[in-house]
């Protein structure tokens, strides 16, 4: 059998559940989750590898008709995703169709097959799948549609044998034990920032950015020393954070070294600290600082 290989994107509106099926194809947390819409902001990317085949994902932003700074950089980031990659996966949720104008006047432009991927199915009766696909036949002239639970793993084997079977013939791009090319630093700073959105409710809004400023190997300890800043836009942020007498920011770091500690397979040493920055995501210059532009 000849080796296949490319690469697949992953798009829909925000929180349909992206970075839950790339998670759950690659079978390691690679992107972090939220309820939140719009919790990814930059383009992930996670790899999966068969006997026969490499498929190299990429998770990306929500698709919205952006408003502000930040969002118009999400949205660049997830249309520039799909510029040369072999395969599109357009995700909905079986549970709230809407948006599909904007999704559908994207996907026309595009040359490369693409997947309609039908998450939460787990959620809605059987007899409702039919004509929510036969609806979506007649929008866009899919490749194949798949309905899944990416939640659940239920349909992910059918969805990536049907991928692997649309790439083209190709080399092995990564090393078969990697599952993402993202820098460590890069994923801790992530799962931070999905501790902050676990923790503190609807108290915060996304005016949360998470820099690494130290990620330390300790030599012969099997430790690593990671110093954290999460900024926000007011000091009543600030206050949220931190808690009282400290104990939510102990809180978003227990959860948050427990989970990047299993994925880099050490201890994990973890300092946070908390910063305001007023108006960080109205400023293209702060945006820049914190790889947002």
């Amino acid at each position: 059998m000849p080796f296949k290989s490319g690469f697949a994107a992953i798009i829909g509106r925000p929180n349909v559940g992206k970075s839950t099926l790339l998670n759950a194809v690659v079978g390691e947390k690679v992107s972090i989750v939220s309820k939140k819409p719009q919790t990814t902001r930059n383009v992930i990317r996670g790899v999966k590898n068969l006997k026969d085949a490499q498929i190299v994902f990429i998770d990306t932003p929500g698709l919205h008709r952006a408003k502000g700074l930040l969002n118009e950089f999400m949205v660049k980031e997830a249309l520039s995703a799909l510029s040369e990659v072999d395969c599109v996966l357009c995700l909905i949720d079986a549970k709230k169709e809407k948006g599909e104008d904007f999704l559908i006047e994207n996907l026309k432009r595009l040359e490369c097959p693409v997947i309609l991927v039908i998450n939460k199915v787990d959620l809605v009766p059987k007899q409702e799948l039919l004509p929510i696909m036969a609806r979506y036949s007649r929008l866009f002239p899919f490749k194949d549609i798949v309905p899944v639970s990416a939640l659940k793993k239920d349909g992910i084997e059918l969805l990536v044998s049907i991928i692997a079977g649309v790439l083209p013939e190709g080399p092995r791009y990564f090393p078969e034990d990697m599952i993402t090319d993202q820098p460590e630093r890069f994923i801790a700073a992530e799962i931070i920032r999905e501790k902050v959105f676990e923790l503190t409710g609807e108290e915060i809004p996304y005016s949360v950015a998470v820099i690494v400023e130290e990620f330390k190997e300790r030599e012969g300890k099997d430790l690593v020393y990671i110093s954290a800043v999460i900024n926000v836009e007011r000091d009543s942020q600030k206050a949220i954070i931190i808690g009282k007498k400290g104990s939510m920011l102990k809180d978003i770091g227990t959860s948050a070294r427990e989970d990047i500690g299993r994925l880099l397979g050490v201890r994990v040493y973890l300092e946070l600290f908390v910063r305001t920055k007023e108006g960080w995501t109205r400023d293209a210059r702060a945006l820049k600082e914190f790889g947002y532009g």
